[in-house]
């Protein structure tokens, strides 16, 4: 078996190096436009203008122009702090999303639990504008209080950094003064490289259970250690996931797969028993994965497995991440049987019930299982023409290699695969 990740409970404390958006930071000396409120920091920071989108630029400077606080906000601070190109650019404002929507034609307003404006651009380019808020419970009981039950009660900058998840994801930056700003005490954690909650971690996680996921997936995809309070909370309250809604633990589980950290977050996530109450029919085999032979072992190799291709640029279906994460547990199932789609849709109906499968994937699930014995055998038949073939053929290549076997005639399939698709009109 491949040695396991570091122990991610465990704070790390250099800060980022390496290839990414150069940045370069400083406390802010007082002479700034905007008064620095009580509770917060502010930190000069030059960013690199080549790695914020040029659009993203000129929204903030609309509405700033018209009178409005306009910040980039979340993931992509986060992630540019921490030497990574952000995938897209949220803005925070103080504008409300009509007042957004008169500001621009190519808009429109959407969401119902938390309304923002997408700002369309050519390309299918859209940036997130969102108002800022505050804590919609701040009034109820603690019963009332104990799950968000709507995210539209706008409020201030520092109340909208206050409310949100983990305190890297909660720094504002102020692109035409080059400031970092910080009510929740997240620079230093990005410095750190560790985890922690806005708040109490287990309030934090009751409110939203699907947040215990996302603690896991920013700590393996951006391999950061998780603070001891924040890792206590996620082993008491992960049997609040059974009260999630189950499409949005479905779509996180998936996040974590395509993370391009897939092994690291599986790794945390059965650490903590998190895969203990998700998915005990995986969390069981990875119990007993000592030796090269084993069933645990061949996960570990599966998901390194899925770690490569995303890494080498090759984004691979959700029917395929399912496959790959439960592929021993449904292999299992088949021993004995003859009918092996039969037996992997028994075994699917109560996944698909727990953690809202759909059932595109689960039908592809029971397709790629059962053809997988001729694809591996080197015999696919009138396989070889049917759309689910580059499906079958990445999980069989999976399969060859986490077990140890050559997987020469999977890439010669896929190359003849790839030629036959080339010369159809």
């Amino acid at each position: 078996m491949d040695p396991p990740p570091d122990n991610p409970a465990e704070e790390a404390a250099s800060a980022a190096s390496g290839p990414g958006p150069r940045t370069e930071r400083r406390p802010a000396d007082g002479n700034t436009q905007t008064p620095t409120p009580p509770g917060c920091r502010r930190y000069e920071v030059i960013i690199d203008p080549a790695y914020v989108d040029p659009d993203v630029r000129k929204v903030i400077r609309r509405l700033t122009q018209n009178g409005h606080e306009a910040y980039l906000v979340g993931g992509c601070v986060r992630d540019l702090l921490l030497g990574r190109q952000p995938k897209d650019f949220d803005v925070a404002t103080s504008a409300h999303p009509e007042d957004v929507r008169t500001l621009f034609r190519n808009s429109r307003i959407i969401g119902r639990r938390f309304r923002l404006v997408h700002v369309l651009f050519h390309g299918g380019k859209v940036i997130e504008v969102a108002t800022f808020r505050k804590n919609p419970n701040e009034e109820d009981t603690p019963a009332e209080a104990a799950l968000i039950r709507s995210d539209n009660v706008f409020g201030e900058a520092d109340e909208d950094a206050r409310r949100r998840d983990f305190t890297i994801n909660g720094l504002f930056y102020d692109i035409e003064r080059s400031h970092i700003i910080d009510w929740v005490g997240g620079m230093r954690d990005i410095q750190r490289r560790v985890m922690r909650t806005v708040g109490d971690p287990e309030t934090r996680f009751i409110e939203d259970p699907v947040r215990i996921l996302r603690a896991i997936k920013f700590a393996g995809r951006l391999d950061l250690g998780i603070a001891r309070p924040v890792y206590d909370a996620i082993v008491y309250c992960r049997e609040s996931l059974k009260l999630a809604a189950r499409p949005r633990v479905a779509e996180e589980i998936l996040r974590l797969m395509r993370g391009g950290e897939a092994r690291r977050s599986v790794y945390i996530a059965w650490e903590t028993g998190v895969l203990d109450v998700l998915i005990p029919e995986l969390a069981a085999l990875l119990y007993d994965a000592d030796g090269d032979d084993t069933a645990g072992a061949r996960v570990w190799r599966q998901l390194a497995y899925i770690d490569r291709r995303h890494r080498a640029g090759d984004s691979l279906d959700d029917t395929v991440l399912w496959t790959l994460l439960l592929l021993e547990a449904m292999k299992e199932t088949c021993e004995g049987e003859r009918d092996r789609s039969t037996a992997v849709a028994s075994f699917l109906d109560s996944l698909i019930e727990r953690l809202a499968i759909t059932r595109r994937s689960a039908d592809g699930m029971r397709r790629i299982v059962g053809a997988l014995p001729r694809i591996v055998g080197g015999k696919p038949g009138r396989l070889a023409r049917s759309e689910s073939f580059p499906m079958i053929l990445d999980v069989a290549e999976a399969d060859c290699l986490a077990q140890g076997l050559p997987a020469r005639h999977i890439q010669k399939l896929r190359s003849g695969y790839r030629a036959s698709a080339a010369d159809e009109p």
